[in-house]
Protein backbone atom coordinates (compact mmCIF):
# COMPACT_ATOMS: atom_id res chain seq x y z
CA UNK A 1 0.00 0.00 0.00
CA UNK A 2 1.48 3.35 -1.04
CA UNK A 3 1.05 6.61 0.84
CA UNK A 4 -2.22 8.05 -0.53
CA UNK A 5 -1.70 11.59 0.74
CA UNK A 6 1.65 12.15 -0.93
CA UNK A 7 3.36 13.82 2.04
CA UNK A 8 6.26 12.71 4.20
CA UNK A 9 5.71 11.75 7.82
CA UNK A 10 7.38 9.42 10.35
CA UNK A 11 6.66 5.73 10.14
CA UNK A 12 3.55 4.82 12.11
CA UNK A 13 4.85 1.41 13.20
CA UNK A 14 6.50 2.57 16.42
CA UNK A 15 3.63 4.83 17.41
CA UNK A 16 2.68 1.92 19.59
CA UNK A 17 3.06 0.37 23.02
CA UNK A 18 5.70 -2.13 24.04
CA UNK A 19 3.14 -4.75 25.05
CA UNK A 20 1.75 -5.10 21.54
CA UNK A 21 5.10 -6.46 20.41
CA UNK A 22 5.44 -8.80 23.39
CA UNK A 23 1.91 -10.09 22.70
CA UNK A 24 2.97 -10.66 19.12
CA UNK A 25 6.06 -12.58 20.23
CA UNK A 26 4.10 -14.77 22.63
CA UNK A 27 1.34 -15.47 20.10
CA UNK A 28 3.92 -16.40 17.47
CA UNK A 29 5.36 -18.83 20.02
CA UNK A 30 1.95 -20.38 20.78
CA UNK A 31 0.93 -20.50 17.15
CA UNK A 32 -2.18 -18.37 17.74
CA UNK A 33 -0.78 -15.30 16.00
CA UNK A 34 -2.20 -16.39 12.66
CA UNK A 35 -5.75 -17.04 13.84
CA UNK A 36 -8.25 -14.98 11.92
CA UNK A 37 -9.53 -12.26 14.23
CA UNK A 38 -12.01 -9.42 14.39
CA UNK A 39 -11.16 -6.33 16.46
CA UNK A 40 -13.57 -3.50 17.12
CA UNK A 41 -13.04 0.12 18.19
CA UNK A 42 -15.89 1.66 20.16
CA UNK A 43 -16.67 4.00 23.05
CA UNK A 44 -18.52 2.52 26.01
CA UNK A 45 -19.92 5.95 26.86
CA UNK A 46 -19.99 9.51 25.65
CA UNK A 47 -18.21 12.27 27.61
CA UNK A 48 -20.26 13.31 30.61
CA UNK A 49 -23.33 15.24 29.51
CA UNK A 50 -22.75 14.90 25.77
CA UNK A 51 -25.55 13.65 23.55
CA UNK A 52 -23.53 12.44 20.56
CA UNK A 53 -20.00 12.13 19.21
CA UNK A 54 -18.53 12.68 15.75
CA UNK A 55 -16.10 10.25 14.12
CA UNK A 56 -12.86 11.75 12.82
CA UNK A 57 -9.34 10.54 12.17
CA UNK A 58 -10.07 7.55 9.93
CA UNK A 59 -8.51 9.16 6.89
CA UNK A 60 -5.37 10.00 8.84
CA UNK A 61 -4.95 6.50 10.21
CA UNK A 62 -5.46 5.04 6.73
CA UNK A 63 -2.69 7.33 5.47
CA UNK A 64 -0.46 6.09 8.28
CA UNK A 65 -1.36 2.47 7.62
CA UNK A 66 0.22 2.82 4.20
CA UNK A 67 3.60 3.33 5.92
CA UNK A 68 3.07 0.91 8.80
CA UNK A 69 6.30 -0.98 8.17
CA UNK A 70 9.37 -1.98 10.12
CA UNK A 71 12.55 -0.87 8.38
CA UNK A 72 16.18 -1.41 9.32
CA UNK A 73 16.21 1.39 11.91
CA UNK A 74 13.10 0.14 13.71
CA UNK A 75 14.23 -3.48 13.65
CA UNK A 76 17.68 -2.54 14.94
CA UNK A 77 16.12 -0.62 17.83
CA UNK A 78 13.79 -3.48 18.76
CA UNK A 79 16.59 -6.05 18.61
CA UNK A 80 19.26 -3.95 20.32
CA UNK A 81 17.01 -3.06 23.24
CA UNK A 82 15.68 -6.60 23.63
CA UNK A 83 12.05 -5.73 23.06
CA UNK A 84 11.48 -8.88 20.99
CA UNK A 85 13.42 -11.96 19.91
CA UNK A 86 14.83 -12.84 16.50
CA UNK A 87 11.81 -14.83 15.36
CA UNK A 88 9.60 -11.81 16.00
CA UNK A 89 12.05 -9.50 14.22
CA UNK A 90 11.91 -11.80 11.21
CA UNK A 91 8.12 -11.55 11.21
CA UNK A 92 8.18 -7.77 11.56
CA UNK A 93 10.65 -7.40 8.71
CA UNK A 94 7.92 -8.62 6.36
CA UNK A 95 4.97 -7.01 8.15
CA UNK A 96 2.23 -5.48 6.05
CA UNK A 97 -1.48 -5.31 6.73
CA UNK A 98 -3.37 -7.66 4.40
CA UNK A 99 -6.83 -7.67 5.97
CA UNK A 100 -10.06 -5.68 5.74
CA UNK A 101 -11.14 -2.55 7.60
CA UNK A 102 -14.71 -1.34 7.92
CA UNK A 103 -16.12 1.53 9.91
CA UNK A 104 -18.30 4.59 10.32
CA UNK A 105 -17.21 7.19 7.77
CA UNK A 106 -15.65 10.36 9.12
CA UNK A 107 -18.21 13.01 9.97
CA UNK A 108 -20.72 10.39 11.08
CA UNK A 109 -22.33 10.62 14.52
CA UNK A 110 -21.68 7.82 16.97
CA UNK A 111 -23.18 6.75 20.29
CA UNK A 112 -22.24 4.43 23.16
CA UNK A 113 -21.06 1.06 21.82
CA UNK A 114 -21.31 2.05 18.15
CA UNK A 115 -18.87 -0.23 16.23
CA UNK A 116 -16.86 2.73 14.93
CA UNK A 117 -14.06 0.69 13.32
CA UNK A 118 -13.82 -3.04 12.58
CA UNK A 119 -10.49 -4.66 11.69
CA UNK A 120 -10.52 -8.17 10.19
CA UNK A 121 -7.21 -9.98 9.72
CA UNK A 122 -4.86 -12.24 11.61
CA UNK A 123 -4.34 -11.55 15.31
CA UNK A 124 -0.73 -10.60 14.58
CA UNK A 125 -1.66 -7.99 11.99
CA UNK A 126 -4.59 -6.47 13.88
CA UNK A 127 -2.94 -6.46 17.31
CA UNK A 128 -0.12 -4.27 16.04
CA UNK A 129 -2.53 -1.47 15.09
CA UNK A 130 -4.16 -0.95 18.50
CA UNK A 131 -2.28 2.02 19.94
CA UNK A 132 -1.81 3.84 16.65
CA UNK A 133 -5.45 3.42 15.71
CA UNK A 134 -6.75 4.55 19.10
CA UNK A 135 -4.41 7.51 19.40
CA UNK A 136 -5.69 8.88 16.09
CA UNK A 137 -9.39 8.14 16.59
CA UNK A 138 -9.50 9.29 20.21
CA UNK A 139 -7.84 12.62 19.51
CA UNK A 140 -9.54 13.51 16.25
CA UNK A 141 -13.01 12.36 17.30
CA UNK A 142 -12.73 14.41 20.52
CA UNK A 143 -11.89 17.51 18.48
CA UNK A 144 -14.60 16.89 15.88
CA UNK A 145 -17.20 16.28 18.59
CA UNK A 146 -16.34 19.58 20.29
CA UNK A 147 -16.24 21.38 16.95
CA UNK A 148 -19.67 20.05 16.03
CA UNK A 149 -21.16 21.47 19.23
CA UNK A 150 -19.53 24.83 18.49
CA UNK A 151 -20.90 24.85 14.95
CA UNK A 152 -24.36 24.10 16.31
CA UNK A 153 -24.07 26.99 18.78
CA UNK A 154 -22.78 29.34 16.06
CA UNK A 155 -25.73 28.74 13.75
CA UNK A 156 -25.00 30.29 10.35
CA UNK A 157 -21.99 32.26 11.56
CA UNK A 158 -18.65 30.79 10.43
CA UNK A 159 -16.07 29.47 12.89
CA UNK A 160 -12.32 29.58 12.29
CA UNK A 161 -9.92 27.09 13.89
CA UNK A 162 -6.92 28.88 15.40
CA UNK A 163 -5.58 26.69 18.20
CA UNK A 164 -2.24 25.56 16.80
CA UNK A 165 -0.18 27.28 19.48
CA UNK A 166 -2.11 25.47 22.22
CA UNK A 167 -1.17 21.92 21.29
CA UNK A 168 1.53 19.66 19.82
CA UNK A 169 2.54 20.60 16.27
CA UNK A 170 1.17 17.40 14.68
CA UNK A 171 -1.90 17.51 16.90
CA UNK A 172 -2.50 21.02 15.56
CA UNK A 173 -2.71 19.72 12.00
CA UNK A 174 -5.02 16.90 13.05
CA UNK A 175 -7.20 19.29 15.04
CA UNK A 176 -7.57 21.65 12.09
CA UNK A 177 -8.59 18.75 9.88
CA UNK A 178 -11.11 17.43 12.41
CA UNK A 179 -12.60 20.88 12.96
CA UNK A 180 -13.16 21.45 9.25
CA UNK A 181 -14.80 18.02 8.96
CA UNK A 182 -17.25 19.12 11.67
CA UNK A 183 -18.12 22.32 9.83
CA UNK A 184 -15.45 24.91 10.64
CA UNK A 185 -14.97 27.38 7.81
CA UNK A 186 -11.16 27.48 7.80
CA UNK A 187 -7.96 27.22 9.85
CA UNK A 188 -4.94 29.33 10.68
CA UNK A 189 -2.68 26.25 10.30
CA UNK A 190 -0.70 26.30 7.04
CA UNK A 191 0.43 22.67 7.26
CA UNK A 192 -3.20 21.59 7.36
CA UNK A 193 -3.74 23.78 4.33
CA UNK A 194 -1.06 22.18 2.19
CA UNK A 195 -1.63 18.64 3.43
CA UNK A 196 -5.42 18.51 3.15
CA UNK A 197 -6.37 21.41 0.90
CA UNK A 198 -8.07 23.27 3.74
CA UNK A 199 -8.69 27.02 3.44
CA UNK A 200 -6.30 29.05 5.62
CA UNK A 201 -6.85 32.57 6.94
CA UNK A 202 -5.12 35.12 9.17
CA UNK A 203 -4.08 38.76 9.40
CA UNK A 204 -2.16 40.14 12.39
CA UNK A 205 -1.61 39.81 16.14
CA UNK A 206 -1.14 42.42 18.84
CA UNK A 207 2.62 42.23 18.37
CA UNK A 208 2.23 43.73 14.90
CA UNK A 209 0.53 46.79 16.37
CA UNK A 210 3.08 47.03 19.19
CA UNK A 211 5.93 46.85 16.67
CA UNK A 212 4.91 50.22 15.23
CA UNK A 213 5.21 53.59 16.94
CA UNK A 214 1.47 54.13 16.71
CA UNK A 215 -1.59 51.98 16.10
CA UNK A 216 -2.41 54.15 13.10
CA UNK A 217 0.95 53.33 11.48
CA UNK A 218 0.31 49.63 12.01
CA UNK A 219 -3.12 49.87 10.39
CA UNK A 220 -1.70 51.88 7.47
CA UNK A 221 0.94 49.23 6.83
CA UNK A 222 -1.53 46.36 7.01
CA UNK A 223 -4.04 48.03 4.70
CA UNK A 224 -1.34 49.05 2.22
CA UNK A 225 0.00 45.50 2.13
CA UNK A 226 -3.16 43.38 2.39
CA UNK A 227 -5.82 45.73 1.03
CA UNK A 228 -8.88 47.36 2.54
CA UNK A 229 -10.63 43.98 2.76
CA UNK A 230 -8.32 42.96 5.61
CA UNK A 231 -9.43 42.58 9.23
CA UNK A 232 -7.86 44.87 11.81
CA UNK A 233 -7.30 43.92 15.45
CA UNK A 234 -8.78 46.85 17.37
CA UNK A 235 -8.32 46.10 21.06
CA UNK A 236 -4.59 46.67 21.61
CA UNK A 237 -5.20 50.07 23.22
CA UNK A 238 -8.51 51.90 23.01
CA UNK A 239 -11.18 50.11 20.97
CA UNK A 240 -13.21 53.17 19.98
CA UNK A 241 -10.15 55.09 18.85
CA UNK A 242 -8.94 52.05 16.90
CA UNK A 243 -12.27 51.56 15.11
CA UNK A 244 -12.41 55.23 14.15
CA UNK A 245 -8.85 55.10 12.82
CA UNK A 246 -9.55 51.88 10.91
CA UNK A 247 -12.59 53.39 9.18
CA UNK A 248 -10.78 56.63 8.42
CA UNK A 249 -7.91 54.72 6.77
CA UNK A 250 -9.81 51.96 4.95
CA UNK A 251 -13.16 53.56 4.32
CA UNK A 252 -16.49 51.74 3.97
CA UNK A 253 -14.87 48.73 2.29
CA UNK A 254 -12.94 47.74 5.43
CA UNK A 255 -13.30 43.97 5.60
CA UNK A 256 -13.51 43.45 9.32
CA UNK A 257 -12.43 44.22 12.85
CA UNK A 258 -11.43 41.67 15.46
CA UNK A 259 -12.19 41.82 19.19
CA UNK A 260 -10.05 39.66 21.45
CA UNK A 261 -10.79 40.82 25.00
CA UNK A 262 -13.32 42.34 27.36
CA UNK A 263 -17.07 41.79 27.54
CA UNK A 264 -17.53 40.52 24.01
CA UNK A 265 -21.33 40.74 23.99
CA UNK A 266 -21.44 44.38 25.07
CA UNK A 267 -18.36 45.35 23.10
CA UNK A 268 -19.58 43.79 19.86
CA UNK A 269 -22.88 45.63 20.18
CA UNK A 270 -21.43 49.11 20.51
CA UNK A 271 -18.70 48.44 17.93
CA UNK A 272 -21.45 47.44 15.50
CA UNK A 273 -23.31 50.65 16.31
CA UNK A 274 -20.17 52.72 15.86
CA UNK A 275 -19.31 51.08 12.54
CA UNK A 276 -22.83 51.68 11.25
CA UNK A 277 -22.73 55.33 12.35
CA UNK A 278 -19.45 55.76 10.47
CA UNK A 279 -20.94 54.29 7.28
CA UNK A 280 -19.35 50.84 7.52
CA UNK A 281 -22.47 48.70 7.60
CA UNK A 282 -20.71 45.92 5.67
CA UNK A 283 -17.61 45.72 7.88
CA UNK A 284 -17.70 42.40 9.73
CA UNK A 285 -17.00 41.80 13.42
CA UNK A 286 -14.96 38.75 14.42
CA UNK A 287 -14.54 37.75 18.06
CA UNK A 288 -11.87 35.55 19.64
CA UNK A 289 -10.65 35.15 23.26
CA UNK A 290 -10.95 31.63 24.75
CA UNK A 291 -14.28 30.80 23.13
CA UNK A 292 -16.05 27.48 23.61
CA UNK A 293 -19.54 26.30 22.63
CA UNK A 294 -21.08 27.93 25.70
CA UNK A 295 -19.45 31.30 25.05
CA UNK A 296 -20.49 31.10 21.40
CA UNK A 297 -24.07 30.35 22.45
CA UNK A 298 -23.98 33.36 24.77
CA UNK A 299 -23.00 35.52 21.80
CA UNK A 300 -26.01 34.52 19.69
CA UNK A 301 -27.77 37.81 20.40
CA UNK A 302 -24.66 39.90 19.71
CA UNK A 303 -23.97 41.35 16.24
CA UNK A 304 -21.03 39.02 15.61
CA UNK A 305 -20.19 37.77 12.12
CA UNK A 306 -17.61 35.05 12.89
CA UNK A 307 -15.79 33.30 15.70
CA UNK A 308 -12.14 32.36 16.09
CA UNK A 309 -11.73 29.34 18.37
CA UNK A 310 -8.47 28.03 19.80
CA UNK A 311 -7.72 26.40 23.14
CA UNK A 312 -11.12 24.89 23.89
CA UNK A 313 -11.35 23.38 20.44
CA UNK A 314 -7.95 21.68 20.27
CA UNK A 315 -8.41 20.26 23.78
CA UNK A 316 -11.88 18.85 23.09
CA UNK A 317 -13.68 21.52 25.15
CA UNK A 318 -13.42 19.56 28.38
CA UNK A 319 -13.30 16.11 26.76
CA UNK A 320 -9.79 15.71 25.31
CA UNK A 321 -10.34 12.06 24.41
CA UNK A 322 -13.25 10.10 23.00
CA UNK A 323 -12.35 7.21 25.37
CA UNK A 324 -12.51 4.65 22.60
CA UNK A 325 -11.18 1.14 23.17
CA UNK A 326 -10.04 -1.59 20.76
CA UNK A 327 -11.18 -5.09 21.65
CA UNK A 328 -10.95 -8.55 20.17
CA UNK A 329 -14.59 -9.61 19.63
CA UNK A 330 -14.23 -12.73 17.48
CA UNK A 331 -11.52 -15.19 16.41
CA UNK A 332 -11.19 -18.64 14.89
CA UNK A 333 -10.76 -21.75 16.99
CA UNK A 334 -8.51 -24.71 16.20
CA UNK A 335 -11.09 -25.99 13.72
CA UNK A 336 -11.12 -22.67 11.87
CA UNK A 337 -14.60 -21.66 13.07
CA UNK A 338 -15.25 -18.12 14.34
CA UNK A 339 -16.19 -17.85 18.01
CA UNK A 340 -17.29 -14.73 19.87
CA UNK A 341 -15.05 -13.48 22.68
CA UNK A 342 -15.46 -10.60 25.12
CA UNK A 343 -14.05 -9.17 28.33
CA UNK A 344 -16.38 -9.81 31.26
CA UNK A 345 -15.15 -7.39 33.95
CA UNK A 346 -18.07 -5.80 35.80
CA UNK A 347 -17.22 -2.19 34.97
CA UNK A 348 -15.74 -2.80 31.53
CA UNK A 349 -18.06 -5.21 29.79
CA UNK A 350 -18.16 -5.52 26.02
CA UNK A 351 -20.23 -7.50 23.59
CA UNK A 352 -18.50 -10.18 21.55
CA UNK A 353 -19.15 -11.00 17.90
CA UNK A 354 -18.72 -9.26 14.57
CA UNK A 355 -21.04 -6.25 14.41
CA UNK A 356 -23.20 -4.65 11.71
CA UNK A 357 -24.78 -1.25 12.30
CA UNK A 358 -27.93 0.43 11.04
CA UNK A 359 -29.44 3.81 11.89
CA UNK A 360 -33.19 3.45 12.33
CA UNK A 361 -35.13 6.37 10.83
CA UNK A 362 -38.77 7.31 11.25
CA UNK A 363 -41.17 8.35 8.50
CA UNK A 364 -39.71 11.89 8.58
CA UNK A 365 -36.15 10.65 8.14
CA UNK A 366 -35.18 11.40 11.75
CA UNK A 367 -32.97 8.92 13.60
CA UNK A 368 -34.63 7.00 16.43
CA UNK A 369 -32.19 4.16 17.24
CA UNK A 370 -28.74 2.79 16.54
CA UNK A 371 -29.29 -0.90 15.77
CA UNK A 372 -26.21 -3.10 16.14
CA UNK A 373 -26.59 -6.61 14.78
CA UNK A 374 -24.29 -9.26 16.24
CA UNK A 375 -23.27 -11.72 13.56
CA UNK A 376 -25.94 -10.51 11.16
CA UNK A 377 -27.07 -7.39 9.33
CA UNK A 378 -30.10 -5.69 10.91
CA UNK A 379 -33.18 -5.57 8.71
CA UNK A 380 -33.81 -2.32 6.84
CA UNK A 381 -37.50 -1.46 6.75
CA UNK A 382 -37.04 0.71 3.68
CA UNK A 383 -35.76 4.07 4.84
CA UNK A 384 -33.05 3.10 7.35
CA UNK A 385 -29.35 3.69 6.75
CA UNK A 386 -26.49 1.16 7.00
CA UNK A 387 -23.53 2.79 8.77
CA UNK A 388 -20.47 0.67 8.05
CA UNK A 389 -18.34 1.42 4.98
CA UNK A 390 -15.33 -0.54 3.79
CA UNK A 391 -12.02 1.35 3.80
CA UNK A 392 -9.47 -1.43 3.17
CA UNK A 393 -9.93 -4.67 1.24
CA UNK A 394 -7.27 -7.39 1.30
CA UNK A 395 -4.73 -4.84 2.47
CA UNK A 396 -5.52 -2.33 -0.30
CA UNK A 397 -6.88 1.10 0.53
CA UNK A 398 -10.15 1.83 -1.26
CA UNK A 399 -10.33 5.29 -2.90
CA UNK A 400 -12.05 8.38 -1.58
CA UNK A 401 -11.26 8.28 2.13
CA UNK A 402 -7.96 10.17 2.41
CA UNK A 403 -6.38 13.51 1.49
CA UNK A 404 -8.48 16.51 0.43
CA UNK A 405 -11.17 14.29 -1.08
CA UNK A 406 -11.61 12.53 2.24
CA UNK A 407 -12.04 15.83 4.10
CA UNK A 408 -14.66 17.10 1.65
CA UNK A 409 -16.54 13.81 1.82
CA UNK A 410 -16.44 13.78 5.62
CA UNK A 411 -17.60 17.39 5.88
CA UNK A 412 -20.69 16.54 3.81
CA UNK A 413 -21.30 13.42 5.88
CA UNK A 414 -21.30 15.55 9.05
CA UNK A 415 -23.81 18.00 7.60
CA UNK A 416 -26.06 15.15 6.50
CA UNK A 417 -25.90 13.23 9.75
CA UNK A 418 -26.63 16.31 11.87
CA UNK A 419 -29.72 17.02 9.77
CA UNK A 420 -30.86 13.46 10.44
CA UNK A 421 -30.48 13.49 14.23
CA UNK A 422 -33.30 14.55 16.59
CA UNK A 423 -33.34 18.21 17.63
CA UNK A 424 -32.10 17.35 21.12
CA UNK A 425 -28.54 17.40 19.73
CA UNK A 426 -28.84 21.17 19.41
CA UNK A 427 -29.05 21.55 23.18
CA UNK A 428 -25.90 22.21 25.18
CA UNK A 429 -27.50 21.12 28.43
CA UNK A 430 -26.39 17.86 30.00
CA UNK A 431 -28.38 14.83 28.95
CA UNK A 432 -28.42 11.25 27.73
CA UNK A 433 -27.38 10.10 24.26
CA UNK A 434 -29.71 11.49 21.58
CA UNK A 435 -30.70 7.99 20.46
CA UNK A 436 -30.27 4.60 22.17
CA UNK A 437 -28.00 1.82 20.95
CA UNK A 438 -29.91 -1.47 20.65
CA UNK A 439 -28.29 -4.87 20.12
CA UNK A 440 -29.85 -7.52 17.91
CA UNK A 441 -28.55 -11.07 18.32
CA UNK A 442 -29.16 -14.06 16.09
Amino acid sequence: MSNPAGWDHPRASLYTDHYELTMLQASLHSGAAHRRSVFEAFARRLPDGRRYGIVAGTGRLLEGLADFRFGAEELDFLGRTGVVNQDTLDYLANYGFTGDIWGYPEGEAYFPNSPILIVESTFAEACMLETYLLSVLNHDSAIASAASRMITAAGNRPCIEMGSRRTHEESAVAAARAAVIAGFHSTSNLEAGIRYGIKTVGTAAHSFTLLHDTEREAFEAQIASLGVGTSLLVDTYDVEAAVRAAVELAGPKLGGVRLDSGDLVAQASWVRQLLDELGNEQTRIMVTSDLDEFAIAALQSAPVDSYGVGTSLVTGSGAPTASMVYKLVSRTDDAGNFVSVAKAAKNKTSMGGRKYALRKLNERGIATQEIVGIGHRPEDDGNDRPLLQQFVKNGELLPGWTGHEGVIRARQRHADTMAELPSVVNRLQRGEAAIPTVYEEN
